[in-house]
């Protein structure tokens, strides 16, 4: 098979994993030395780093025949679709060739499990491998961890990849026994937990190998069976806890040709992976914890964003005076983000806060105006006890499809 129609087959089948992304990733530089795809420059996958640049990714499977039979993936080994492997060297070629072509900055590697999951991890390791020491590439790699593998083959591979992800990929120990039964839930987490000591062995060695500079991640299907939105955030709460990850990364069902009765034949609402990104950020970035979310209901509310859902339920909380309240609180203000509020405790050390300021730093203020107090404006007493309140609050109609925060 031809280069072009393995590329055709192995990007497609890479489609579904959503666990992609470079954000946390160090510039490599490439200056004074021979190397390749430093990545502070500008790159068919695109990610978005911490400081806003926008990266592409080559984004492929080394292969989609696959020895397993997951319900859900649509590379299982009962699904009938058009099969293609990629050696390591065709890897190369093509991550290389599209750099210098300008349109990536950087690799995203996975694979089905051929022959067996040692087999399957030297052969990713392989392409970094080269990359890395024949080619001196200095792009972005992030590595698909088979969890299975060696620990010391998780191990190599971190030393030479920015990031790896391993996926929990179904929320529950028993989704996963019951629809991928061939795989374990405890050997997933072992090799989180393996990629986890290996980083805290090398946080306070300053002159050991780099190992997963940009940390580890993981993807969760939603959707594929009947979870709710609470255990997917509290699981989610655990692993930044227990395994230091930098993202869970939230993927809405899909339905995939000739699915089995198994799974559902309708995808969920897209919108419901969006509020959990959400609730996700409430968790990573705000110091919100799980249970906070989930106090009357066990899913997120589709009508409006899970950090107003959390004011309008504990409205006694409100209004809250801005030149007053502790940073961490004025973070729960709905339509005030941590830019905002940084602002806005710089300025109240130097006056006090004015209803015009909040219009000049450009908060969301139809969200804000009735959980505020400000020097020159306070809410009317009806305003927050009305019932109509969620009424006027909640988003206008659902998107069909959006971004992360769209």
């Amino acid at each position: 098979m031809q280069l072009i129609a393995k590329l055709g087959i192995l990007a497609d089948a890479a489609k579904y994993d959503a666990s992609c992304a470079s954000s946390g990733a160090p510039k490599r530089s490439s200056k004074g030395r021979d190397g390749l795809g430093a990545t502070n420059g500008m790159g068919i996958c695109h990610s978005y780093t911490p400081d806003g640049r926008c990266v592409s990714l080559l984004k492929i499977l080394l292969t989609n025949f696959c020895l397993y039979d997951c319900q859900y993936c649509v590379n299982r080994r009962s699904s009938n679709v058009p099969r293609a492997r990629f050696s390591p060297e065709e890897v190369v070629r093509l991550t290389l060739d599209f750099y210098r072509r300008n349109c990536i900055s950087g690799l995203f590697l996975s694979s089905g499990i051929i022959r067996s999951a040692d087999y399957t991890m030297e052969q990713l390791i392989r392409v970094a491998k080269l990359l890395r020491e024949e080619h001196n590439f200095r792009g972005y790699i992030h590595l698909k961890t088979i969890p299975d593998a060696d620990p010391l083959l998780i191990a190599e591979a971190g030393r030479l990849a920015d990031r790896l992800s391993v996926n929990i990929e179904l929320p529950t120990d028993e989704s996963l026994q019951r629809l991928a039964p061939e795989k374990n839930g405890g050997t997933i987490r072992q090799a989180m937990a393996v990629i986890h000591q290996e980083q805290l062995a090398v946080a306070d060695e300053p002159r050991a190998p780099r190992f997963t500079p940009a940390g580890q991640s993981t993807q969760v299907i939603v959707g594929a069976d009947a979870t709710d939105d609470s255990t997917l955030l509290r699981n989610a709460e655990s692993l930044y806890q227990g395994y230091g990850l930098k993202r869970v990364y939230y993927s809405a069902f899909s339905p995939i040709p000739d699915s089995p009765d198994s799974v559902p034949l309708a995808a969920p609402p897209l919108l419901r992976e969006h509020r959990l990104y959400q609730a996700d950020f409430l968790l990573r970035g705000y110091g919100y914890n799980a249970g906070e979310l989930f106090e009357k209901s066990s899913n997120l509310a589709l009508d409006i964003d899970p950090k107003l859902a959390w004011a309008l339920a504990n409205r006694e909380q409100f209004p809250m005076d801005v030149n007053r309240a502790e940073p961490a609180l004025l973070a729960r203000i709905p339509g005030i983000g941590l830019r905002s509020v940084q602002r806005l405790v710089a300025l109240r050390r130097e006056r006090r806060i004015r209803y015009d300021d909040l219009i000049q730093l450009r908060c969301v203020l139809d969200k804000a105006r009735p959980f505020i107090i400000t020097s020159d404006y306070r809410p009317s007493n009806g305003d927050l006890r009305s019932g109509l309140l969620r009424e006027r609050l909640r988003e206008p109609q659902a998107p069909v499809q959006m971004g992360l925060w769209g």
